[in-house]
């Protein structure tokens, strides 16, 4: 009688592994569950050759996307400054802030580059100077921008 069987998992599956992972199982958790649910197949030569295709694809995809954000960052490290206008009162005190879509729209319409708002690290921007922003456009990939706010 077979002890374990070595399975495949199509789905991520809650305390035994992520899509592509190769888990060893119980025969009946294997035959019961896991395969009738469509969760997982069997470990045989061509799945697993299919599985390290895959993966493969999907490294080169991550990477791909690495790259395109390590282009964005240098194309943003060629603007020195980056300068947004805002109406100031008394002692240099702007009206409103500076948001992370102020910083979008700057950075689109200056740079031409796609950046995400959610991306955004800004301090709280209440009067004119220089702040520096962080923009994550990668996991990896973390640029740093200089905004200088004046007078209109």
């Amino acid at each position: 009688m077979v002890k374990r069987l070595s399975v495949v998992l199509n789905q991520n599956v809650t305390k035994l592994g992520k899509v592509g992972d190769l888990v060893d199982v119980a025969p009946g958790y294997a035959r019961n569950y896991l395969i009738p649910q469509g969760l997982g197949v069997l470990a045989t030569a061509g799945v697993l050759k299919e599985v390290e295709i895959k993966k493969e694809k999907e490294r080169q995809r991550l990477l791909g996307l690495k790259q395109d954000a390590l282009a964005q960052k240098a194309s943003l490290d060629s603007i020195k400054k980056f300068t947004i206008g805002k109406q100031v009162g008394e002692g240099n005190a702007i009206f409103g802030t500076v948001t992370a879509q102020d910083i979008v729209e700057l950075i689109q319409s200056t740079a031409k580059v796609e950046v995400d708002r959610r991306g955004i690290t800004l301090p709280e921007i209440n009067e004119t100077g220089s702040y520096k922003v962080q923009l994550k456009l990668h996991p990896e990939v973390i640029a740093e921008i200089d905004i200088e706010v004046s007078a209109l």
